[in-house]
């Protein structure tokens, strides 16, 4: 055992350097990350779209050292700090090959009018624009700058937008497996994949709507920044694809080079001794803090959310990267500081989310119903989704604002499981269960699909939430019960499409919604803001990254050390046979509103 407890002590020193010396490095790099770099005299400003933006700044200690730092209200934000920056004399932007999510590429186009408004020119360097996703809002963006350019001998192949699926219904059905779903109602295609083999006539339909709805909205607002007509724009873009040098000469971009001739043009443009700076290195962290304060007066409180929406705290993602999370505790509680606040007048909620829960959602709503009880108006401001459950947190706003290209409504709801223990019998595995109580405690059972009594209560179940949804939508939208019947069923639609149906009240971005949530509550433009919510400093997210995060490293880390040693491994085989004859089968839990 001597061996064993040498391992041990190990442990204990690796997890003592761990806690205390790691947490030391990343509040240096966190903190030095917040801090902005002074700008030299003559500045071009860089922005690298290639890797990809959220819709909001992420407290991620480490998302920095993973090259996720960017995000397009940090842009945003960023840029409109630069218009008034004597030392910024430009902007060079480093474009994505393949598409971009098209709402992002709306609110960043307006911050690059902005910035452009104030005389400061804009160049779009791209190395190649490929026929992937939703390329034409990234030509969108760039005939935005004023100034596009493409490398030599690279493709422009912005002829259109298309979208593939997959479907398994066919595989499943060779292994027995079977999807259990129900959908409220045929608009609510998230599942239609594992129930049918292509696309139903409702799925293509609202597919090729909103589909249609970007592209004309990515066309009109190219057409309009490169001074020419829709219809002709549409017409030379689809007759591509072409390569650089014919994209120039039928006037869609303005110029070829390598990126190292860009980088001369824009630092030649801002005169004598000009430099490039990273646009991050630049905004550092532009706006305030969660519970910051910044002297008297009235303000405005930010809110803001990204990701799907679930019950509880701890949103956010993962030390190793994990997605985003709309935790609604969290939420919630921010709104409750701001409606206590009495500084606070009105609150601007962001809000980038494709759905969730339903119960986490309704209690987010009834914090944004708390605000407006309370007199304090409430704008939402969607990012790229505000769907499903994100609509439902959005409905009891005072406005909402959303860009043409925003996917938002999906008013509905799907639920079930899968059915595999058909599918596991032919590898000799068979799924049984016991209950005891009321025949519905077995619904969910990944063995074998619910009985008519269980599917009668899931389908009462998935009713009564959605008359609930639309109930709501109707009470926080002012509109007639069964006209929100008729356009809910599950579709999405546009922001665009939105706005024509009542769902949404004013086209545009953020600075938008901050602009209509101070006329809403009567305050002067530009009164000061104040984030609140779950965000904060790097320091912050530190703390509840180590907080959530510490006993699963401590453990992590024990278990690498100890499976190196003969004795320790064979103690935790022994332990983990007594656990695995005690372990009860694993259930496949219902999806409830996306």
């Amino acid at each position: 055992m001597k061996q064993f407890f040498v391992t041990v002590a190990g442990v204990l020193v690796a997890l003592t350097l761990f806690a205390v010396g790691l947490p030391l490095v990343l509040i240096a790099l966190a903190t030095s990350a917040a801090r902005p770099a002074p700008p030299p005299a003559r500045t071009v400003l860089v922005l690298d779209l290639r890797g990809g933006l959220s819709d909001q700044e992420r407290n991620d200690p480490l998302a920095r050292l993973r090259g996720r730092s960017l995000s397009v209200m940090n842009v945003e934000d960023t840029l409109r700090r630069a218009e008034s920056d004597a030392r910024v004399k430009g902007l060079l932007v480093r474009l994505p090959e393949a598409g971009m999510d098209p709402a992002a590429a709306d609110e960043l186009r307006l911050a690059f009018k902005r910035f452009r408004a104030a005389g400061k020119p804009i160049l779009a360097h791209a190395q190649g624009l490929y026929a992937q996703g939703f390329v034409t809002s990234t030509y969108e963006l760039a005939a935005a700058s004023g100034d596009v350019w493409l490398q030599p001998s690279s493709a422009f192949q912005v002829t259109g937008v298309a979208r593939e699926d997959m479907f398994f219904k066919r595989l499943f059905d060779q292994h027995a497996v079977v999807a259990d779903f129900q959908q409220r109602y045929e608009y609510k295609n998230a599942v239609n994949p594992y129930l049918f083999d292509d696309y139903t006539p409702a799925h293509r339909e609202s597919e090729l709507s909103w589909l249609g709805s970007v592209y004309d909205a990515a066309l009109a607002s190219a057409a309009a920044d490169r001074a020419t007509a829709p219809a002709a724009l549409r017409a030379l873009l689809e007759a591509g694809p072409y390569s650089a040098e014919d994209a120039k000469a039928k006037g869609l971009i303005d110029a070829v080079g390598q990126v190292r001739d860009a980088e001369a043009k824009a630092l030649s443009s801002a005169g004598d001794g000009a430099k490039l700076m990273d646009l991050g290195d630049y905004g550092g962290r532009s706006r305030p803090a969660a519970g910051a304060v910044l002297g008297g007066g009235a303000k405005v409180a930010v809110i803001s959310a990204e990701g799907a929406i679930m019950t509880g705290r701890g949103g956010g993602p993962t030390p190793l990267g994990g997605g985003e999370t709309i935790r609604s505790d969290e939420v919630a509680k921010a709104f409750y500081d701001a409606i206590d606040d009495t500084a606070v007048r009105a609150i601007v909620f962001r809000l980038s989310s494709p759905g969730g829960s339903d119960t986490a959602s309704e209690q987010i709503a009834a914090a944004v119903r708390a605000a407006r009880a309370a007199g304090k108006p409430v704008v939402v401001s969607m990012g790229t989704y505000g769907a499903s459950g994100g609509y439902w947190v959005a409905a009891d706003a005072s406005e909402i604002v959303a860009q043409p290209t925003t996917l938002t409504g999906s008013i509905g709801l799907f639920g079930g499981k899968f059915v595999l223990g058909p599918a596991l019998a032919k590898f000799g595995v068979d799924v049984r269960s016991i209950k005891v109580g009321g025949d519905y405690a077995d619904a969910f059972g990944a063995g074998q699909a619910m009985t008519p009594v269980q599917r009668a209560a899931f389908s009462g179940w998935m009713d009564r939430i959605y008359e609930g949804f639309v109930a709501r939508v109707a009470q926080g939208r002012k509109l007639p019960v069964e006209r929100v019947r008729q356009i809910a069923k599950g579709r999405v639609w546009t922001g665009a499409q939105a706005k024509a149906l009542g769902l949404v009240d004013h086209l545009g971005g953020y600075p938008l919604a901050v602009a209509r949530a101070e006329a809403l509550a009567s305050l002067p433009a530009d009164t000061r803001l104040q984030a609140f919510g779950a965000g904060g400093s790097p320091l912050e997210a530190l703390q509840r990254l180590f907080g959530a995060s510490s006993q699963i490293a401590r453990l992590s880390t024990a278990v690498m050390y100890l499976a190196e040693d003969p004795q320790a491994r064979a103690l935790l085989g022994a332990a983990d046979e007594a656990r695995l004859r005690d372990q009860g089968a694993t259930v496949l839990a219902p999806a409830l509103v996306r």
